[in-house]
């Protein structure tokens, strides 16, 4: 994936719900602690979603990260 800037991204994991950017992802674990459903955890120091059919997309986990890594797609009240 490129962005406007022609810089690649190293990785971008793209769900129905959540979209993770591995590379903004610093591994600070503060949306893995704000996540009431327990969809998110910690792996090799990165974020990476557990169950994403659990994912209540509270946005909690968006709203918290200080890196911008972790976004909704498609939140519940877009129209």
């Amino acid at each position: 994936m490129v962005d406007r800037n022609n810089n690649k991204i190293i990785h971008e994991k793209v769900g129905e719900k959540l979209v993770l950017n591995s590379a903004w992802c610093k591994g600070c674990g503060i949306c893995v602690a704000f996540c009431p459903a327990k969809v998110l955890e910690l792996e090799n120091e990165k974020v990476t979603v557990i169950d994403e059919e659990k994912c209540i997309q509270c946005g909690l986990c968006e709203l918290r990260c200080p890196d911008y890594a972790i976004y909704l797609r498609g939140k519940k009240n877009d129209k």
